[in-house]
């Protein structure tokens, strides 16, 4: 369960013998009465589920939020690759995991098949990339450059030896980051820009990226190490770690019901 801030009304399940739910509105006083639930809220008298539009309290709209966790087999390390909602309408979600920066899905992203709502899982990702995302197959080394050309700040060359591969990888709009050379200890890489042309005519001796720097800057030095980023939601694969945090919203104002969250999960082979 996420922390909770602010006021809330907690409620008390006689058939689960538990609190299982909060709900945004805090009203200054309750009380049941001839099968009717009334509150007061600033020296207004309200009853309780008595019209069609759901989670408005006091004049205010509220949003439905669910929080629960997929930890089936808590030893292995798993890609949780899909949401599935056994549900009447879409639901937005945030996913996040002992290993992973946060995936979403938003609710516009799923599609109804056969009854149930379906839909693939993005991750999120911050640019400049923060520590989390390091670590992930979305970011990849290109190596150290051999001189740095700035004609202008959003054409700005970073040349590579001719026995650098760039790669196949790369392409044009990832993020590229560097960090000076020799790579101490703990070391911090740097936005650089976006990539916007990639030339490799080697037998011409041509090997750079063209890069943007609008939104970052050039390394003081000429051999710095280069490194790139995919973006997160193009490239997803799914969210990796040992279970998975999920906490699903709906902005319906209409009644709607959620049987059962569903993803299809398999082993991360290292």
């Amino acid at each position: 369960m996420a922390a909770l801030t602010g006021n809330y009304t907690l409620t008390y399940s006689e058939s689960a013998q538990g609190f299982p739910s909060f709900y945004s509105y805090y009203p200054d006083m309750m009380i049941g009465m001839n099968s009717y639930l009334y509150s007061f809220k600033g020296g207004n008298i309200y009853r309780h589920n008595t019209n069609d539009l759901r989670n408005n309290y006091y004049g205010v709209q509220y949003n439905s939020q669910i929080t629960s966790i997929f930890n089936e087999q808590p030893l292995e390390n798993k890609l949780f690759k899909t949401i599935n909602l056994e549900s009447d309408s879409a639901w937005g979600g945030t996913y996040t995991s002992d290993q992973q920066t946060t995936g979403s899905i938003d609710a516009s992203y799923f599609v109804k098949k056969e009854g149930a709502w379906y839909a693939f899982m993005r991750n999120t990702g911050a640019t400049p990339a923060d520590a989390g995302e390091y670590p992930l197959r979305s970011l990849n080394g290109i190596g150290a450059s051999s001189n740095t050309n700035v004609a202008a700040p959003a054409a700005a060359e970073i040349i590579f030896a001719i026995g650098t591969d760039i790669g196949s990888i790369v392409s044009i709009g990832d993020t590229l980051y560097f960090i000076a050379t020799p790579v101490a200890a703990n070391s911090t890489p740097t936005l650089c820009g976006t990539i916007t042309n990639i030339q490799v005519d080697l037998p011409a001796g041509i090997n750079k990226i063209i890069v943007d720097t609008t939104a970052g800057s050039l390394p003081a030095g000429t051999t710095d190490y280069f490194m790139f980023a995919k973006n997160q939601v193009a490239e997803s694969h799914g969210i990796l770690g040992h279970y998975c945090k999920f906490v699903l919203t709906n902005t319906d104002t209409t009644a709607t019901e959620l049987f059962a969250v569903e993803s299809e999960v398999m082993k991360s082979f290292p």
